[in-house]
């Protein structure tokens, strides 16, 4: 454990604010049919898009206890993850300890929260380390998210895909994150990306599907705000922006376009959808941008976990280093947070 910090003490403690993590419970999302009508009526206004993240994010600053207070609530919804071609057991493991207790004790003795018992929201892993980390959160309320289907490219065969879900979820994980395929969206192929969703939705069993559409290769704002839709036809239980391997990755342009369908999809349906942005979010500052989205856009139901993910490796360690400076007014190294 590393060393604790005699600066630090109870006197910002945010007992007194309301960072307690509170599970929201909701009906699944079962699918619907896919309707063409309803997805030729999407159309996106891209200036329009730009304009309202542009005003949304100049009118939100939050500051010292309250900033603090966000911060936790990000750790709580943070998807901790490691998808490297480099991952030992070894690695997993010291990620896993870390989503089980990702903030020192001094640190949550001075907030005050040292009772709420705060973890990640899960760790994501290849299929080839669900075992390890699922022993490794044994005990624990912590899934284990896998990423399959083919991740990241999404074209290996079909019946291959299905059966990389299949095996994960054998091997305990509660999550599977899978990847469509993208040249079904570029073809307007709509009816082949929901039957694909369906299928992987269907192999998941009990198991939570997580829907990448990997966004910044789908050419268009149109194109993604369709894909998230037929996505949700088919029975997603979230819609994640993308693998964290393409050039353009999560951003909150898409990110405005990707919640309005769910905000769409469930005045429709009365089903929530969950939202993982995942990416390049790496500070402080960028994930209560997209916190701030979730609130104005979808409300306080898409700030907990069972509804708002953050696909995430380093942007852990910085919230650490923003907490420790709001505790002792001088920022730690970098190094002193290792993640994984």
């Amino acid at each position: 454990m590393a060393k604790t910090n005699p600066h630090m003490t109870a006197t910002h403690s945010l007992s007194h604010l309301p960072v307690k993590v509170i599970i929201q419970g909701h009906e699944r999302n079962p699918g619907t049919a896919l309707n063409l009508d309803w997805l030729e009526g999407i159309n996106v206004n891209f200036s329009a898009v730009e304009r309202r993240t542009a005003t949304l994010l100049g009118r939100r600053t939050v500051k010292k206890e309250w900033q603090a207070a966000w911060l936790l609530k990000a750790v709580a919804c943070m998807d901790l993850t490691t998808l490297s071609g480099d991952d030992t057991p070894g690695r997993v493991k010291r990620l896993c300890a870390k989503a089980r207790h990702p903030l020192r004790d001094d640190m949550a003795a001075a907030l005050g929260i040292e009772h709420l018992r705060l973890t990640t929201g899960a760790v994501c892993v290849y299929h080839e380390m669900v075992e390890t980390a699922v022993k490794e959160l044994e005990g624990t309320n912590i899934p284990v998210a896998a990423v399959a289907a083919g991740f990241p490219h999404g074209l290996s065969p079909l019946p291959q895909r299905l059966a990389e879900i299949k095996a994960s979820v054998e091997a305990g994980a509660k999550e599977i994150d899978i990847v469509i395929t993208r040249g079904h969206v570029l073809t307007g192929n709509w009816q082949a990306l929901y039957d694909e969703v369906k299928a992987f939705r269907e192999a998941c069993g009990e198991a939570h599907l997580k829907s990448i559409l990997a966004t910044g290769e789908l050419a268009t704002l149109r194109n993604v705000a369709k894909a998230s839709m037929v996505a949700m036809m088919a029975g997603s239980d979230f819609i994640k922006t993308s693998t964290g391997k393409e050039s353009v990755n999560a951003n909150l342009n898409v990110t405005m376009v990707m919640i309005r369908m769910i905000r769409e999809f469930e005045e429709q349906t009365g089903y929530k959808v969950g939202y993982k942005p995942a990416g390049g979010i790496a500070t402080a500052k960028d994930v209560m941008n997209y916190q701030f989205i979730m609130k104005e856009e979808l409300g306080d139901a898409w700030l907990q976990p069972d509804l708002f993910r953050i696909g995430a490796s380093s942007l852990l360690a910085d919230i650490e280093r923003q907490l420790e400076h709001y505790l002792t007014g001088r920022y730690s190294a970098n190094n002193r947070h290792p993640v994984g």
